[in-house]
């Protein structure tokens, strides 16, 4: 495996390459957002990442869940710039209240009540709070840099069976490398609204995204990566308090490399989707995680499918659709 890329100092402005193969629907570059459509769905992961169709609002979700990771990004790095707690706490909010100052979603959807911009303030504020004394301590990179918000890519040892000359690459973000314990682990931040018990931190044991990330802290960090520590912010959504609790994946190498094995059997069931044209439906997969989006338009006879698709969904050009190589 080749490194490509291992800190925020790598970054480069210039527009992101296609993913895909040229001339072909093949994509060589995968990330575990990328990777989990196509394990959930093969036409979930067609709709999405090849005709680049997306909900026409846009997703509280997402908005949210970005702005909290850029909150706790911002407030590392002044930090590691030497400002003090309380200093880059207050430039962490001006920050953050100037992004979300136009950032109205709508609260007659039901994620618009308990994720807005008041409750993401709250959060953000209670989150350093809660986290005031922690005992995670992030890493500090060669360049002096905090392990924050790394971007990577890495290619593969195994490439298409019809493109042998374009290796594979796994890309990705890491939000934050840390110490624990004297131990190394990635924190991943999860923000929910369901209590932060057993049963939600379980769903990260077996985890796509959990075992990749693993993987590429190793090689990333060239070092020995325990796992993932993931920070649950929970919030409430009678009272819209907020709570917090971590939790661990732990991930052997023995695990890592069964996932890479499995990785290559799924990558080349994508080529023999991408060859034949053809990314079969997983009914299976339709009620979970709340509901597929587009379980709608499957429903339809595979003749007005598109109508509906065009009706319901917006879709993007090519340079703005969800694409692996985009760095941060």
């Amino acid at each position: 495996m080749t490194d490509l890329a291992s800190s925020p100092a790598a970054l480069s402005p210039a527009p992101a390459p296609s993913p895909f193969i040229p001339g072909t629907l093949l994509q060589f570059a995968w990330d575990s957002t990328s990777l989990g459509y196509l394990k959930t769905c093969p036409r979930l992961y067609y709709y999405h990442m090849i005709l680049g169709y997306v909900a026409k609002d846009e997703s509280v979700h997402l908005r949210f869940g970005g702005e909290y990771h850029t909150a706790i990004h911002d407030f590392e790095l002044l930090r590691a710039e030497g400002h003090s707690f309380d200093d880059a706490l207050r430039e962490t909010l001006r920050r953050l209240l100037v992004r979300i100052k136009d950032w109205d979603p709508d609260t007659s959807i039901k994620a618009g009540n308990y994720k807005n911009p008041r409750t993401l303030v709250q959060l953000v504020v209670d989150y350093f709070d809660n986290y005031r004394n922690d005992k995670a301590q992030t890493v500090i990179l060669a360049n002096s840099r905090p392990a924050v918000e790394l971007s990577f890519q890495f290619q593969l040892d195994f490439a298409p069976v019809n493109h042998p000359s374009v290796p594979y690459m796994v890309c990705g973000h890491l939000d934050r490398v840390v110490t624990i314990n004297e131990n190394l682990f990635v924190i991943d931040h999860k923000t929910t609204t369901t209590t932060l018990g057993d049963f939600w931190h379980k769903q990260f044991s077996p985890s796509n995204q959990m075992t990749l990330y693993t993987w590429a802290g190793k090689v990333v960090m060239e070092a020995e990566i325990k796992g993932v520590c993931i920070e649950g912010a929970q919030i409430g959504l009678q009272d819209f308090t907020t709570r917090f609790a971590r939790s661990f994946a732990y991930r052997s190498d023995d695990l890592i490399d069964e996932w890479i094995n499995d990785l290559e059997w799924n990558l080349n069931a994508a080529e023999a989707f991408a060859e034949a044209q053809h990314w079969p439906m997983n009914d299976m997969s339709c009620d979970k995680y709340g509901g597929c989006r587009f379980r709608d338009v499957c429903a339809k006879n595979p003749g007005v499918r598109e109508i509906y698709l065009k009706s319901d969904f917006i879709q993007l050009p090519e340079a703005e659709r969800w694409n692996p190589l985009r760095n941060r």
